[in-house]
């Protein structure tokens, strides 16, 4: 992943991170490639899911999702990096008036239900909205993604921004598909559940609990059975970050494309 000496950057995990501003961050998606937002459960399965650490590696922009690694990172290394959420990140894109204009924007989504829900919202935003500009994601396999139907659709309509708003750990693995089989180079945008929290398919996440690292409690609270045991589970990266550092876990045994 390169960024530019003008792009302040942390390696961790042997991702860059972006370690700038929200805007700065925008700024730099809006010249196209892959943005990966990874939480902590994610970072976790790029240990054991080599396609999931391919699509980190090879990202254009990372950013900090990942409260517990940012809190980690900066009491063992005395730093001061920056959490930048996909939810702030995501609101900062759709405020930039190119999205906005017609074909600009194309949605993978989990379900026709979340389509017609967003699509619902993007229209009281003053969205143009266009049917073929969403697109709902099957089910995906594990391992390295192929979705040629995606692809085809994709280099018909050029749309300048993809918005994967699928769950994490199959978004960066759909992103690094895309990224690496589109003829031209649009914004893949990871951004995962953060369109919910706008559009009232999740619980809504107040910028002050987004700000101070509580965005996964509220959504423990929405739906303890499936939240509570994957980020009980996430605590294991403390352990990565411990040994691994600024460097990449070896990958697990599994070969791609």
């Amino acid at each position: 992943m390169a960024h530019s000496p003008q792009e302040p950057s942390r390696r961790i995990l042997g991702i860059d991170f972006y370690a700038g501003t929200p805007a700065g961050a925008v700024q730099r998606s809006l010249r196209g490639g892959l943005v990966v937002v990874p939480s902590a459960p994610v970072l976790v399965n790029a240990t054991v899911e080599p396609a999931t650490l391919a699509a980190l590696l090879e990202s254009d922009l990372a950013l900090t999702d990942s409260g517990l690694m940012v809190l980690y990172w900066n009491l063992t290394r005395r730093d001061t990096l920056r959490r930048l959420s996909g939810l702030e990140y995501l609101k900062l894109l759709l405020a930039e008036p190119s999205v906005r204009e017609p074909g600009a924007l194309f949605w993978v989504m989990p379900n026709p239900a979340a389509i017609e829900r967003n699509q619902a919202w993007l229209k009281t935003q003053g969205f143009p909205v266009d049917p073929d500009d969403f697109y709902p994601a099957p089910q995906y396999p594990s391992g390295f993604l192929d979705d040629p139907d995606l692809v085809a659709i994709l280099r018909e309509r050029k749309p300048r921004h993809i918005i994967l708003a699928i769950g994490g750990g199959v978004q960066e693995r759909l992103g690094l598909h895309l990224k690496r089989s589109l003829d031209y180079r649009p914004g893949i945008h990871g951004i995962g559940a953060a369109i919910g929290f706008l559009n009232g398919d999740q619980v809504h996440i107040p910028d002050w609990a987004d700000r101070f690292f509580l965005g996964w409690l509220f959504r423990c609270f929405q739906s303890p059975g499936r939240f509570i045991p994957r980020y009980w589970n996430a605590r294991v990266l403390i352990k990565i970050l411990h040994k691994y550092g600024k460097n990449p876990p070896p990958p697990a045994h599994e070969t791609g494309p």
